[in-house]
């Protein structure tokens, strides 16, 4: 609201208003135009045409009520002839108005009026108010853009409120709800608008005919929806925890002594909020799933980004849908932003202008000056396997808080993860011969251990349906070519990047034998 007071104070004849909530968005517009000399504030729709809204004896607007239509001004054309031809102070509303922006007529009619405007220095305003940004190349120099935020805690505290004391009311006894369970809800609520709160309070309360910490997964439901309209984000759901992950003592020592980073206790003790980390690493060791048990440790929803679908065919278009992704993390915030195998969305910096005009450069761009300003807490966990493909800005102190080099799993290690695999499918673990596993699978990933895992049992499944051993556990590791010997290059290469340039995520940086060394170079 200070930003559209100060523009329409100093007099910009175009401001683009970005946002889904029409009526709040026009709330805020009146509160702001009420301060200023009582200017009129003309709201146009294609199938309304231009009404003004009105006030009540105080000069305060009456939302949803118009005084007066202007006739004829149903089409955009005649809407923009009608702001060109009034002198006095206005402010003028386009709800919608993006879909016209690609007719050149209306085009050049909204550079006219936005000439007008200016030559003249009138003290008029046009905003266009509209849920997506779509700006042509010819307003890209007139316009302002202003992102209208979703609801405050407190906008979402009002909300509540009323729809608890409604759901009271015939009760008699009103139940006492704790402040401690109402900040919850109201967190819960975060990253929706003012509609979609107030719905799924309702629901929460005909649900359950009350509001406590235990509807709080209906009140997460509505927020499922949001990511999944996103199209580009994903609301991941991890059932493992960290004690599903073998070994990376120290990548899980990090985690845990940030668990509470996110608290006001961490706030008033002077902590800084986390940013993020850079998980590098062989293919198949568990990055991606460490980044996704952090979820659990930490209690916060996992958002997962899939770059792939950021970039769009129109021009502007993939920068937009990036932006957009990033506003819809930060107003669910706090929350873990996940983004697997970074190296093949950001490899191609260097061709980037002479295989796709750029864009996957202003893309990247736009990520990293988000990363480093970003004030919100939105936690980013980035994986790769390539750290030769990233560009050096990327991996610059700043942008996350640690880089954490996995590699493939030592022998301690791996006798962990094959615990871990045979447990999930068997109870008996004991008639297994883990040591003597552990050491046939050195140069595996754990990805590759629990493979191993699987090939046994459909082969012995495939047998008469009997019960696998550790004689096929054995025959399916010595069929197995692991990423070690195949990507030997690739891998020594990655460990050479990160023996001074990240942390180890394993307490023993010696993670294969020296006589496997030996066989995977002969093999060369």
């Amino acid at each position: 609201m200070q930003e559209l007071d100060i523009l329409i104070r100093a007099r910009y004849p175009l401001v683009y208003l970005i946002t889904p909530e029409e009526d709040r968005a026009l709330g805020a517009l009146a509160q702001v135009v009420d301060e200023q000399s009582f200017k009129p504030l003309y709201v146009w729709s294609v199938t309304q045409g231009f009404r003004s809204l009105q006030r009540n004896g105080q000069g305060l607007w009456k939302p949803g009520q118009f005084s007066q239509t202007a006739p004829g001004t149903i089409s955009p054309e005649a809407a923009l002839d009608f702001v060109i031809k009034r002198g006095d102070p206005t402010v003028f509303v386009f709800k919608d108005l993006h879909p016209f922006l690609e007719s050149p007529g209306v085009i050049r009619w909204l550079r006219d009026a936005v000439g007008h405007i200016r030559n003249e220095r009138l003290e008029q305003t046009i905003i266009v108010l509209s849920p997506v940004m779509r700006i042509p190349a010819e307003l890209e120099k007139d316009v302002a853009v202003v992102d209208f935020c979703l609801p405050t805690i407190k906008e979402l505290g009002v909300v509540f409120d009323q729809v608890y004391n409604d759901g009271q009311v015939g009760d008699g006894h009103p139940s006492q709800l704790s402040p401690d369970t109402r900040e919850v809800l109201l967190r819960a609520a975060l990253g929706l608008t003012v509609d979609e709160a107030e719905k799924v309070y309702t629901r929460a309360l005909i649900s359950a005919g009350k509001l406590t910490e235990c509807e709080l997964d209906i009140v997460l439901s509505e927020k499922k929806q949001v990511i999944r309209r996103s199209q580009i984000l994903e609301f991941h759901e991890e059932s493992k925890t960290l004690e599903h992950v073998g070994g990376l003592e120290n990548l899980k020592k990090w985690f845990i002594d940030r668990s509470g980073a996110f608290s006001e206790k961490a706030r008033d003790y002077g902590l800084p909020q986390p940013k993020g980390l850079l998980l590098l690493g062989v293919p198949g060791c568990g990055k991606s799933l460490v980044a996704k048990t952090v979820s659990n440790l930490w209690n916060l929803p996992l958002l997962k980004l899939d770059m792939g679908r950021v970039f769009a065919s129109l021009v502007g278009s993939s920068e937009q849908n990036l932006r957009s992704v990033l506003r819809t993390a930060e107003s669910l915030a706090p929350c873990l932003l996940f983004t697997d195998e970074v190296d093949k969305a950001f490899g191609g910096m260097a061709s980037s202008m002479g295989s796709d005009g750029g864009t996957a450069a202003r893309v990247f761009g736009t990520f990293l000056t988000w990363m480093q300003e970003k004030v919100s807490p939105v936690f980013v966990i980035a994986t790769a396997n390539r750290v030769d493909r990233l560009p050096g800005e990327f991996l610059r102190k700043g942008r996350f808080d640690e880089i954490f080099f996995i590699d493939l799993p030592n022998p301690q290690e791996r006798e962990a993860i094959l615990r871990i695999h045979l447990s999930m499918r068997r109870k008996d673990v004991i008639s297994f011969d883990v040591g003597d596993l552990a050491a046939r699978t050195s140069g595996f990933s754990g990805a590759e251990i629990e493979q191993a895992i699987i090939s046994a049992m459909y082969e012995a499944f495939a047998d008469d349906g009997r019960e696998f051993s550790q004689f096929d556990i054995i025959r399916a590791i010595e069929a197995t070519k692991p990423l070690s010997q195949s990507m030997a290059e690739q891998v020594t290469a990655l460990r050479e990047w990160a023996q001074d340039r990240a942390r180890m995520a394993s307490c023993s940086p010696t993670l294969i034998d020296k006589s496997e060394y030996l066989r995977m170079e002969s093999s060369f």
